[in-house]
């Protein structure tokens, strides 16, 4: 897959050892409009999460979708659109350099929607699916993005609305 942007923050230097982690994102659009996780403080993330042991790209894809926006994926329409890879420091423990690999993919959804099933965390935030244009989430993610995947996720839209990433 095609990385689009590396986001390498250099701050790692005394790590010694490695977390390496794949993630999906699905890119959701109709009429204009992308399905979104909003937060409760106005937030955007694109849906996805990481892979489950034994699961593939689309098995994750299709989970991840469902669970997050209670939307079914039609897996005969998913096409890989391009990586983001995130290197820092791990959040969780400073010992360990995190490398993220966010694999973007472009999926149809039926018009069917189930009850979301949401982690602890995402219950927390607030999360809930929203409908919105490129150009709102950017506006609104670029005001607050503090957080490494609302960072990553804001300049994922950006690539769409400048057409370095193209949907069909």
């Amino acid at each position: 897959m095609e990385v689009l942007a590396v986001f390498d923050a250099g701050n790692y230097q005394n790590t010694v050892s490695v977390y390496e982690k794949y993630s999906v994102r699905g890119i959701i659009c109709r009429d204009g409009k992308l399905a979104m996780q909003c937060s409760r403080d106005g937030e955007y993330k694109i849906p996805g999460g990481g892979l489950e042991k034994g699961e593939d790209f689309t098995q994750a894809l299709v989970r991840e979708i469902l669970e997050e926006t209670g939307l079914h994926v039609v897996e005969e329409s998913i096409l890989e659109l391009g990586e983001i890879r995130e290197i820092r420091k791990d959040l969780f423990n400073p010992e360990k350099k995190y490398i993220c690999h966010s694999m973007f993919f472009y999926c149809e959804t039926g018009e069917r929607q189930e009850a979301l099933q949401l982690t602890p965390s995402e219950i927390a935030k607030g999360y809930e699916v929203k409908w919105v244009s490129p150009e709102k989430i950017y506006e609104r993610n670029a005001l607050i993005g503090k957080d490494p995947w609302i960072i990553r996720d804001t300049a994922f839209i950006k690539m769409l609305m400048d057409g370095k990433v193209k949907l069909p």
